[in-house]
């Protein structure tokens, strides 16, 4: 078993400046997302690299306390978040995945052939699902709940989906658009803040390499 001691130096460095912080963990790898199936609603477990990556990610958020941790309800963010040393998160119905609705389980390709054309969840949407609109709402709705603790000068950490926090940032610009130019890994930590007041991204799409 890999010895963890002595990592510190491999955890985030933040910029006080930034203060407080919302971090943001992508669950670990699942067979659909390794092999780019749409995973909203199926509970799909972490595949062994999945859970090593959620190891890693807690290894990268150090030993940093947080005022409030949340996870979305799905086995796969729920487990990332207690490999990645936090089994404390509290479930955030808000965090879910972006529904799919018809398209579950289909991969990029399979529902451009359907189409007929090259399709593009953001601009083109899932019939029987959510749109961009209704996604960044509960994202409002999740920001809402962790201001009161972020005002008091804590910082916030949640386990979700890729979909879903590419959007939960993109909303935190302002602009739940630009979330389809947020590339986000499994197992990614990312950081949101403020600049000035302004909101910020701090970090993005941070993942450890494999340790030995």
């Amino acid at each position: 078993m890999r010895d963890d001691r002595g990592m510190e130096e491999l955890s985030l460095a933040l910029p006080a400046a930034t203060r407080p912080h919302l971090v943001l963990v992508r669950h670990g790898e699942t067979e659909w997302s390794r092999t780019g199936r749409h995973t909203g609603a199926t509970d799909v477990p972490l595949t062994d690299e999945g859970r090593e990556q959620a190891r890693r990610a807690g290894i990268a958020l150090g030993r940093r306390e947080f005022g409030l941790v949340l996870t979305s309800p799905r086995q796969r963010a729920r487990d990332t978040a207690a490999l990645a040393g936090h089994p404390e998160a509290e479930v955030e119905p808000g965090l879910v995945e972006w529904d799919y609705g018809e398209y579950e389980g289909l991969t990029t390709p399979e529902i451009s052939e359907q189409v007929g054309r090259p399709w593009l969840l953001w601009t083109d949407g899932v019939p029987g699902g959510e749109t961009l609109a209704e996604v960044a709402e509960r994202c409002r709705d999740v920001i809402d709940r962790v201001t009161p603790t972020l005002e008091a000068g804590e910082d916030v950490l949640l386990f979700a989906h890729s979909h879903l926090l590419r959007v939960f940032a993109a909303t935190w610009l302002g602009e739940p658009m630009l979330g389809r130019s947020l590339y986000l890994g499994t197992g990614a930590v990312s950081v949101l803040g403020r600049e000035h007041g302004n909101p910020a991204v701090v970090k993005w799409n941070i993942i450890l390499p494999a340790l030995d």
